[in-house]
């Protein structure tokens, strides 16, 4: 692998030439502190057209992309279920990592790339780019600088459209950032309790749990493949706390601040040229920024891997709390 210098921009290559890898190939080929090179797919056709469109050499056979290319950083984009393999290879080649959340399905597998890449002293990203909404944003600070008071309870609800072979897709792939979410604002859970149904067919679609957080407070939660993304409101964060309350709307829509008992709020939503903070998929690229600037720092990422572990041993807990109908405490 190269050396990094503090001027040389930052050498990538892209494994993954589908819709989210479009978008790794959109932030990275656009940062102006990269130099995005190659791109991997497991067809030709897919490989020679990302790259076509993106100025990259194309590649089919990945070790031959890695030895080849030599980047500073890989970043993956694959199927939600087929992240492991991939990722363990680049990461026992020795290469620093971005991956696209989940981490992965299974918690034995987490623990292997983690493992992997720590005993490689290696950085490990994964991307929760909703922490970086200018809402969730402005929510953390009302929360952290004490605006909030001392969080009570916290709902998340995501619903949309989705598909899996996995029983259990909607709750590991796609409520992993309601886990991530609600943790960055409360702080730690310490408890989940699950309701879930599969009367719509093709596994639980949709779920509700009950959270009790280390601090005390406690949340609610619901999660559905069985809504759609074109509904208005179809996902809204509420934190409510001893001296008011933060609401996000449609993760970069709209974000307001109430004191209680005060009949005015404090909004925020993008102005009329505002473009860039009311895009969704603007999150990766304020997330990325971050991301790069810790790299060439050799910091830890804005963002480890060990929180796609977290989220994914919630939703494990929460799995076996529907299947034993009790309480359980994530490992």
């Amino acid at each position: 692998m190269s050396t990094l210098s503090a001027c040389a921009k930052i050498k990538v290559v892209l494994v993954g030439a589908g819709g989210w890898g479009w978008q790794h190939a959109r932030v990275f080929s656009k940062h102006p502190d990269v130099d995005l090179t190659a791109v991997f797919s497991r067809t030709r056709e897919r490989a020679d057209a990302r790259a076509a469109e993106f100025g990259l050499r194309p590649y089919t056979d990945l070790s031959e992309m890695l030895d080849a290319e030599r980047p500073d950083l890989v970043s993956l984009a694959l199927p939600n279920e087929g992240h492991f393999a991939t990722t363990l290879q680049v990461i026992q080649a020795g290469y620093p990592v971005l991956v696209e959340k989940p981490l992965v399905f299974d918690l034995t597998e987490a623990d292997t790339l983690l493992a992997e890449a720590a005993a490689r002293g290696l950085f490990f990203a994964i991307n929760f780019n909703h922490r970086y909404a200018r809402p969730v944003r402005m929510a953390r600070e009302a929360i952290a600088s004490g605006r909030v008071g001392q969080p009570v309870f916290a709902s998340w609800r995501f619903g949309g459209e989705g598909s899996s072979d996995h029983p259990h897709a909607n709750l590991i792939e796609t409520q992993c950032h309601g886990f991530d979410m609600l943790e960055y604002l409360c702080g730690p859970i310490a408890s989940v309790m699950a309701e879930m149904t599969d009367m719509t067919g093709g596994g639980f679609r949709t779920l509700t749990l009950a959270l009790r957080f280390e601090s005390g407070a406690v949340g609610s939660f619901v999660g559905s493949y069985d809504a759609s993304y074109a509904w208005p409101g179809t996902h809204l964060v509420e934190v409510a706390g001893t001296k008011g309350r933060v609401v996000i709307e449609d993760t970069v829509r709209r974000f307001s601040f109430q004191e209680i008992g005060n009949e005015s709020a404090e909004v925020w939503q993008a102005g009329y040229f505002n473009d860039y903070d009311r895009e969704f998929f603007r999150t990766f690229d304020t997330h990325l920024d971050a991301l790069l600037s810790a790299f060439r720092a050799g910091h830890e990422p804005p963002v480890h891997a060990r929180a796609g572990r977290r989220a994914l041993a919630l939703a494990h807990a929460a799995i076996e709390s529907f299947t034993t109908g009790t309480r359980v405490t994530p490992s």
